[in-house]
């Protein structure tokens, strides 16, 4: 298992334990959104203010190729399924671990959706992926939501904590879950898994408060980082969005402390932009 210890390293802040990732897979979910239309402005931008690793599908790295700039993680995703499927919760491989390791992957990610009609065929999937992983030495971070008929509030950390074991079980060296609401019932998740939690972003917040105090409220329950999309890449600035996140995520900041530095951040961004159209 070295190889996963080696290659976890390149996506896991080795002094901290802990993880800022941004995901980029959005495209084939729901096309090109916000945020994600320069795909390699993306990476750069999220890379700048100190992110671990991003995560994408094959495109990433064939498209979105990086000739310069911060290096960051690259874990490629090896499931999918659109929002116009009748049944979009169906996630379905579209990618091998042997695909990515030739693609220069530092690890890989699989979406699971349990109460889902298909989850039997996920979780077969996510059994195979695992045993392809530890075969390989390659790091496997699982996206696990409790999505379907039987699923009241995919919040609830009854279902969330189920989840976080599945991950746990079947073998997978990170699992990503919702945020349960509170320090207090996301501690529940973390202490019944033994492999790093991290937090998964969901729908554009309000306000930039909002995604810290979430992010907050993880590091407090003891978890292990954030895969956070669009509340980062459609930030006013990514850049110091990613930079507010990990001053909590990896050095443990207040939230009053990370949004100085988002606004301390922001006013060098723009006055960057300022200097360089005075130029032109």
């Amino acid at each position: 298992m070295t190889g996963k210890a080696i290659r976890l390293e390149r996506i896991i802040n080795r002094e901290t334990g802990c993880s800022v990732i941004v995901p980029m897979d959005h495209g084939v979910t729901v096309g090109p959104i916000p945020g994600l239309i320069d795909m390699g402005k993306a990476v750069d931008q999220v890379a700048n203010g100190g992110a671990n690793a991003v995560i994408g599908h094959l495109g990433l790295p064939l498209h979105g190729h990086r000739k310069s700039g911060k290096d960051v993680g690259l874990i490629l995703h090896l499931s999918a399924s659109t929002s116009l499927n009748t049944d979009p919760n169906q996630k379905v491989l579209v990618s091998t671990v042997e695909r990515c390791i030739r693609m220069g992957a530092d690890a890989v990610s699989i979406h699971v959706n349990l109460g889902a009609d298909t989850e039997a065929q996920m979780l077969k999937d996510l059994g195979a992926v695992s045993l392809s992983c530890m075969e390989w030495g390659m790091p496997l971070l699982a996206m696990m939501y409790c999505r379907g008929k039987k699923i009241k509030n995919e919040y609830d950390v009854k279902v969330v904590k189920h989840a976080a074991r599945v991950a746990a079980e079947l073998g997978c060296d990170i699992v990503k879950l919702v945020y349960t609401g509170s320090p207090e019932t996301f501690r529940e998740v973390v202490e019944g898994c033994s492999i790093p939690v991290v937090i998964a972003g969901g729908e554009r917040m309000e306000t930039d408060r909002e995604v810290l105090q979430m992010v907050r409220g993880m590091k407090d329950a003891g978890g292990r980082g954030v895969s956070i999309g669009r509340n980062v890449f459609q930030a006013k600035d990514p850049t110091a969005m990613v930079a507010a996140i990990s001053s909590i995520v990896h050095g443990n900041a207040s939230v009053k402390d990370a949004l100085e530095i988002l606004k301390d951040k922001g006013s060098q961004s723009g006055s960057r932009a300022k200097t360089a159209s005075k130029k032109k």
